[in-house]
């Protein structure tokens, strides 16, 4: 304790100091009666310690003591004399919490040295207008405790409380209420103690830590990388994520918004009045980070963004893992917990390269593929059906999340979220596990071009184009009225290029097939002269663009072996799928795709499919010229869901004839693309012949295949087939395994445009050969004789699409097919088939 005579003189320093105040008090402001003058108010510190003391009047040494020894992070109080004298002499001396600023320091000729200057421990005007307005850069600097002459200063932002009280250890001091939601207090303590806050509302009261107590949760080295545009995994430190931070459980909140005059956060936990949450600014990384401590899973939230203009705007989360169910829109707190089985997949899945390994695909449509199943469900049907057929990969239409259900996906708002239509991210999981442990690849479509316009999600998201280009011309995207992204800017490539990342490690996507490149490479895609800027060289390329795809490929190729992506692109840019370090004959650097979308042929063949027999001798070219270019890049052949949509009609109902013809004539051309150079992709609906459009509205018409259904066998035949054809194309590595290489194929007869028929040789890198001959005619061709290698004695048809089995006409050939000496089409050796009318055959060495 401190001695009798030191204790005396501080007595006396505080009673000068008090009348002083007084007088300040009454001089300036002369709002209070002479009596509260006189008796003055004590700090809710004072009076816990009275109590401790059991005394009535306690000089403020011993408050300061009391309080020293009642805080758990306070050191103990010395004990010698020594000590004791000089803590009296040097501790902080306890102020009224409404001690006025401008008042002086006290002196006193007894009491040594002159005291500090009275500390007002309320929030000043200026940051109280900050931050009721929300416009705040550092609240971290005014809430929590901070050191001040005479103590600790605590002050809390606590909208609609009636009263804050400190906790810490055995102390509990009450802090003044200063209103709007304000509260503070000074406690002479010597640094800040480790404190909660009991916060008492009208029918409530809670405890809680200081939101404004803790350290930034973003390091120095997360910032240096989100400047550099080059932070790989910066779903680990934007949005929301649950954690334990200094001990304490809560979610760290944060956010990119470099224009944000202030930013708050909104959500359940504070009945979406941001008032109470305001964010600190990280500095020129334009990143606003908060901390919140007991917030969890399952919270829902966004961040209420100040512009520049004093307005504010309620923004969904870019990062946010997990939304709200459209029509909804808020974002959700999550934490995956879902346990992965699928090792063994991961561990094989880079074994073989892609373009060098049977590649076949079913794309779909996940809300519609089976309407009203959620991921779970899905997982208990999907993966047998694609086994069953045959298909080594799936490819999902955009799973993540968007507003517009009509859009398919392709307009996305949540680009770090499943769409939560089927469930949760951890359910999402479940289901890409499920298909890796039935052997099926899980390919994805991701769409980095473009996002929509709707005002709670990207489009000017902090009061100015931030992910959107700032020139209006180079924004608008001119077909769908939407944004396009500025791949010039760093921190929105890194988005992006992390986005691409997350899919595949957090989810364990095995490809990503990314959208409209076309209209990302070039600046006047879908425009007319005067609405685009050439680039530096005067040229027509997006250079920004063309240097994000480099960057995506590389980092994703680096980051994830085994996972393969996919440019839909549309035109002949040159080197798609050419490694990012060697320069083509444009200057340019390949993009470092893995495949590319042969949209040419896919708009040739179905062209020429859709002609009458008798007229397609006029468009036999339309089926060769493909071959021209075949290994200029690694194909793909899709037969996607943008072809059967939007009055193109379905596959079968492109055919003409009659509905034999049709069918025997789509049986025909999927054996052509089966055995045509390039993997394949076919969209849902069309494995077994359905005869309307696709719609997300009510998806595939199942029904066609129920037994009761009278055309039930021939709907089941041309399933039949896509599962035979996948079936011999996965055991006949001549069908893939130079599907990139020209010496894995040699054209039989090319030109025989009278007699539509097409015939050609795939070889593997043994040697091995399949022939491969159709028959586009709706007639059958007896003894047609094609040339033939002289090494092989006999042939054996080991597929026939006009077998009686798939509602063909069972024209065949049963027995083994042995090569005459007589050669033909360049070739020492022929033979003489029987082609089946409207009809694709394969033959293998018997």
């Amino acid at each position: 304790m401190t001695p009798p005579k030191k204790k005396a003189t501080a007595k006396k320093a505080v009673t000068k100091k008090a009348a002083a105040d007084k007088a300040a008090r009454k001089k300036t402001t002369g709002k209070k009666a002479a009596a509260d003058e006189a008796a003055g108010r004590k700090t809710a510190v004072e009076q816990t310690a009275n109590k401790k003391a059991g005394a009535e009047e306690t000089s403020p040494a011993e408050v300061t003591e009391a309080a020293a020894a009642a805080a758990k992070a306070e050191p103990e109080a010395e004990t010698s004399a020594a000590a004791a004298e000089k803590a009296a002499a040097t501790k902080p001396v306890s102020l009224p919490v409404d001690a006025n600023p401008e008042a002086g320091p006290a002196q006193d000729s007894d009491a040594g040295p002159a005291q500090d200057a009275v500390v007002d421990p309320a929030i000043g005007p200026a940051d109280r207008e900050r931050l009721l307005h929300g416009t705040h850069h550092d609240p971290h600097s005014v809430l929590g405790a901070h050191p001040v002459p005479g103590g600790i200063v605590f002050r809390a932002l606590r909208p609609y409380a009636r009263s804050v009280t400190v906790l810490s250890g055995d102390l509990r001091a009450e802090l003044h209420d200063d209103g709007d939601g304000f509260f503070s207090g000074l406690l002479p303590l010597t640094k800040a103690p480790v404190h909660r806050l009991l916060v008492t509302y009208e029918s409530t009261t809670l405890e809680t830590e200081d939101a404004y107590r803790f350290l930034p949760t973003l390091g120095d080295l997360d910032l240096h990388l989100i400047g550099e545009g080059r932070h790989e995994q910066l779903w680990t430190v934007l949005g929301a994520r649950p954690t334990t931070h200094q001990g304490v459980s809560g979610t760290a909140f944060s956010v990119w918004a470099p224009n944000a005059r202030g930013v708050r956060l909104a959500g359940t936990f504070n009945f979406w009045d941001g008032t109470g949450y305001p964010m600190r600014s990280l500095g020129s990384s334009g990143v606003w980070e908060l901390f919140v401590p007991g917030i969890g899973e399952g919270e829902l939230y966004k961040f209420d963004i100040t512009r520049a203009d004093g307005s504010h705007t309620l923004r969904a989360d870019p990062m946010a893992r997990r939304t709200e169910v459209p029509p909804a829109t808020s974002s959700v707190v999550h934490a995956s917990h879902y346990e992965w089985g699928d090792e063994e997949w991961l561990a094989r899945r880079a074994e073989i390269p892609v373009h060098e390994a049977p590649f076949s695909v079913y794309e779909l449509h996940l809300a519609s593929w089976r309407p009203g199943l959620t991921y779970r469900q899905l997982a208990d049907q999907l993966p047998a059906y694609v086994r069953d057929l045959g298909f080594t990969h799936v490819e999902l239409m955009p799973v993540a999340e968007h507003p517009f259900g009509g859009s398919w996906g392709y307009q996305v708002t949540g680009f770090y979220a499943p769409t939560a239509r089927l469930g949760t991210p951890d359910d999402f999981k479940y289901l890409v596990d499920a298909l890796h442990r039935a052997g099926i690849g899980v390919l994805m479509d991701w769409v980095p071009a473009h996002f929509p316009r709707d005002e709670w999600a990207l489009a000017e998201f902090d009061g100015r184009p931030l992910y959107e280009h700032e020139d209006p011309l180079r924004a608008a995207h001119p077909d769908w009225g939407t944004l396009e992204f500025d791949f010039g800017r760093r921190e929105v490539r890194n988005f992006l290029v992390a986005n691409a990342a997350y899919w595949c490690e957090e989810f364990h996507i095995d490809g990503l097939r990314v959208d409209a490149v076309a209209s990302m490479l070039y600046l006047d895609y879908s425009r007319e002269p005067g609405q685009w800027t050439p680039n530096e060289h005067g040229g027509r390329e997006n250079l920004d663009a063309v240097a994000f795809l480099q960057e995506m490929n590389a980092t994703v190729y680096r980051r994830s072996p085994g996972v393969v992506t996919i440019a839909e692109e549309s035109t002949a840019w040159d080197g798609v799928t050419r490694a990012t370090h060697h320069a083509g004959p444009s200057g340019f650097g390949g993009l470092g795709f893995g495949l590319k979308w042969n949209m040419g042929w896919m708009h040739d063949s179905l062209e020429y499919m859709s002609h009458e027999p008798v007229h397609r001798r006029y468009h036999h070219h339309e089926m060769t010229f493909s071959m021209v270019y075949a290994y200029s890049e690694n194909y793909v052949l899709p037969l996607s869901h943008d072809e059967v949509v939007h009055g193109k009609r379905s596959l079968v109902s492109k055919m003409p004839g009659d509905w034999w013809q049709q069918r025997a004539a789509l049986r025909a051309y999927l054996a052509f693309m089966w055995a045509h150079p390039g993997k394949q992709l076919l969209f849902m609906g069309q494995e077994f012949a359905q005869g309307a459009e696709w719609s997300e509205a009510h998806g595939p018409d199942w029904w066609l295949l129920d037994p009761a259904y009278g055309a039930e066998a021939d709907h089941r035949g041309v399933r039949d087939l896509v599962r035979d054809l996948n079936t011999v194309y996965r055991a006949a590595p001549a069908l893939w395994q130079l599907d990139t290489d020209p010496a894995g194929f040699q054209w039989v007869v090319g030109d025989a445009a009278e007699d539509n028929v097409f015939a050609f040789l795939r070889y593997d890198a043994e040697g091995s050969p399949l022939l491969s001959v159709s028959n586009l005619s709706p007639v059958v061709r007896h003894d047609y004789r094609l040339g033939a290698p002289d090494d092989v004695p006999a042939w054996h048809e080991v597929l026939n699409t006009d077998a009686a089995g798939y509602g063909g006409s069972g024209v065949a050939h049963p027995d083994p097919v042995k090569p005459e000496p007589q050669g033909h089409h360049g070739r020492p050796a022929s033979v003489r088939l029987t082609l089946p009318p409207l009809a694709t055959l394969w033959l293998r060495p018997a």
